[in-house]
């Protein structure tokens, strides 16, 4: 013979109350389709391992983060409609153009776009550096720990170690990123 009886069972729910810009960015459902970051600057004086980044280019071209030994990197994460996206790209260009000689590279890493809007936005800004296809969201899964999903656009710089030493959250303002990489160039 089987009992059968109910046990009451209380769950405590708990939340946090601290203001988050992104989290109220992305519960007031305004319809902008991103969160943009605050623009904050974190330099990271204690590194962690090198990155572990792999995808492929809109070209199809497969790319590793293991390429880019020795070098130091910047990975720009963006898509077309994106207005700060829109705006910081003269900047990324520029610096491209000013660091590219010096050994700096640069990528983008489109998370949203078909290639046809990406190469659109690229030939609009005459960016001269390959993006990533990210719609998968392979290489974003890879920097999740420094790229908050959908906070769009961020900006990370690699040392040439492959490791990450700044991030920027939000809009790229020039003369940061400008000492950002710099810095990045001179260790």
């Amino acid at each position: 013979m089987a009992l059968a009886f109910t046990v009451p069972v209380s769950l405590g729910v708990t939340s946090c109350a601290a203001e988050d810009p992104l989290a109220q960015q992305a519960a007031a459902g305004d319809g902008k389709n991103y969160i943009a970051g605050d623009g904050s600057v974190t330099e990271y004086a204690e590194r962690g391992e090198p990155v572990e980044v792999s995808g492929a280019l809109f070209d199809g071209t497969s790319v590793s983060s293991a390429d880019w030994k020795g070098q130091v990197t910047v990975l720009n994460f963006w898509y077309a409609s994106c207005a700060p996206c829109r705006e910081e790209a003269p900047d990324l260009v520029s610096l491209h153009d000013e660091y590219e000689p010096q050994g700096a590279a640069f990528y983008g890493v489109n998370i949203r776009d078909e290639r046809a809007t990406a190469e659109a936005f690229e030939r609009s800004f005459d960016i001269p550096y390959a993006s990533f296809d990210d719609k998968d969201g392979r290489v974003l899964l890879d920097m999740t720990q420094y790229v908050p999903p959908q906070a769009v656009p961020t900006t990370i710089v690699l040392d040439r170690e492959g490791r990450v030493s700044a991030r920027i959250l939000g809009l790229a303002d020039r003369g940061t990123l400008k000492a950002l990489i710099s810095d990045a160039l001179a260790e």
